[in-house]
C-alpha cells in the first residue's frame, strides 16, 4: 500500500498547488460559473479546477506506474485526454449535447477495441453468462456513457461530487489493492489524491468548481474501474476471500448515489411529461436541501448513504447477484419514495404557516 499512498500524496501535493493558480487566473479572465435560475450558489465562481484533478492524476501515475507495467494502460490515458479536453472545451465555449456525446463515444471506443474493456457477459444475472460481441459491445457503450454522465449530473453542489468520488474511487482502489491489481489501485488513488486537494477549495463556501473538465474525467474514470471490478472479481477464484458473489450488484453499490440519481430524475422528468435530458432541480441534492438542510449537510448525508450501501455489499457478500441487486433497487426505491414524503409532508406544513401568517388576528370582545 506504500506505493498507492505515495501515489495519493504525490497528486494531492500537485492538485493543491495547481488550484489556486487556477481560482486566480480563472477570476483574472472572467472564466467563472454565473449565477442564474438553476444555479444554487450565489457568486460568480472559477469552474476550471477539473484541470488541478487532471494534472495530479496523471503526473503521478506517470511518476508511480512502473514503465514496464504500462502495456495497454496508456490507453486509458489517451481516452482519459479525450474526455478532459471535451471537457475543458465545454467549460470555455459550451458545446452541444451531441458534439460531448461523440467525444464520450470516441473515448470508450479507445477503450474498447485498444485496452479491450468490455462487458463480456451478465455475470449469471438472469441466468445469462457469455454475451454476443455485438451485445457485449452495445453494453460497454451504453454503462461507459451512462456513468460517466450519472456523475456529471450529480456536480450540482459544493463538494458533493468529489465526496462521493472519493468514496468510490477508494473502495475500488482497495479492493484493487487487495487481489494484487496494483496498476488499478494506483489509478484510482492517484485521482483520490487530486481530488481531496480540490475538495479543500471546494467545499460551502467554495472557491472553484471542477466543471465538466473534473466531473466528465472522474465520471469516465469510474465507468473504467466498473467494468474492470465487474469482470475481475467475477473471475476470481471461489476461494478468494475477496470475491463478491454479486459483481454487478456490488460495482452498484460503489456508484449508487450517482445512479440513483440519474434514473430518479429520468422517472420524475417523464411522469411529468417532460424530456428527460431537460434540465431541472429534481437532482436528489436539490430535495434533500428543500428539507433545510445546507451544502454540506446534504453532502455528508449523501455521502454517509454510499457508505451504507458499500458496507451492505461486504455484508452480503456471499450472496447471490439476483438477491442482492433485487435489494439495492428495493433499498433504492424505499430512501427516494420516504425522501419524496418528506419533502411533500414538509412543503404541506409551510402552507399551513403561510396560511396561517396571513390571516388577519381578530381580537375577542369582552363579555
Amino acid at each position: 500500500m506504500a506505493i498507492q499512498l505515495a501515489a495519493a500524496i504525490t497528486s494531492f501535493v500537485i492538485a493543491f498547488l495547481i488550484v489556486p493558480v487556477i481560482i486566480k487566473y480563472s477570476l483574472r479572465k472572467k472564466l467563472v460559473d454565473i449565477p442564474g435560475r438553476r444555479k444554487i450558489h450565489k457568486r460568480d465562481t472559477p469552474s476550471m479546477g477539473g484541470i488541478a484533478i487532471f494534472l495530479g492524476f496523471f503526473i503521478s501515475s506517470l511518476i508511480w506506474i512502473d514503465i514496464q507495467s504500462w502495456g495497454n494502460i496508456k490507453f486509458i490515458l489517451v481516452a482519459l485526454f479525450v474526455i478532459f479536453f471535451i471537457g475543458v472545451r465545454d467549460d470555455l465555449v459550451p458545446l452541444r449535447a451531441m458534439i460531448k456525446l461523440m467525444g464520450q463515444i470516441m473515448a470508450a471506443s479507445l477503450l474498447i477495441f485498444l485496452f479491450d474493456l468490455r462487458i463480456k457477459s451478465f455475470y449469471g444475472l438472469f441466468g445469462v453468462h457469455e454475451l454476443p460481441d455485438i451485445i457485449s459491445y452495445a453494453m460497454t457503450y451504453f454503462t461507459i456513457i451512462v456513468i460517466t454522465n450519472s456523475f456529471n449530473l450529480i456536480d450540482g453542489l459544493d463538494g458533493l461530487a468529489g465526496t462521493i468520488a472519493i468514496l468510490a474511487l477508494t473502495g475500488f482502489g482497495t479492493w484493487f489493492f487487495l487481489i494484487n491489481d496494483s496498476i488499478f489501485s494506483i489509478l484510482s488513488f492517484s485521482m483520490v489524491g487530486a481530488i481531496f486537494a480540490f475538495l479543500i477549495f471546494n467545499w460551502e463556501p467554495s472557491e472553484v468548481f471542477m466543471g465538466d473538465t473534473g466531473a466528465l474525467v472522474i465520471g469516465m474514470m469510474l465507468a473504467i474501474l466498473t467494468i474492470r471490478f465487474i469482470d475481475l472479481n467475477y473471475n476470481l477464484s471461489e476461494y478468494s476471500p475477496y470475491k463478491f458473489n454479486a459483481s454487478v450488484a456490488t460495482a452498484s453499490c460503489f456508484i449508487i448515489i450517482p445512479l440513483v440519481d440519474t434514473l430518479r430524475i429520468v422517472i420524475l422528468r417523464l411522469l411529468k411529461g417532460q424530456s428527460p435530458f431537460k434540465p431541472d432541480k429534481s437532482h436528489v441534492h436539490h430535495a434533500i436541501m428543500r428539507l433545510g438542510m445546507t451544502h454540506g449537510r446534504t453532502t455528508m448525508i449523501l455521502g454517509a448513504a454510499q457508505i451504507l450501501y458499500i458496507v451492505l455489499a461486504l455484508i452480503f457478500r456471499d450472496f447471490s447477484e439476483r438477491y442482492v441487486l433485487t435489494g439495492v433497487i428495493v433499498l433504492s426505491f424505499i430512501l427516494s419514495v420516504t425522501l419524496d414524503r418528506m419533502i411533500l409532508g414538509r412543503l404541506s406544513t409551510k402552507e399551513v404557516d403561510e396560511r396561517e401568517a396571513d390571516e388577519p388576528e381578530v381580537e375577542g370582545e369582552e363579555a
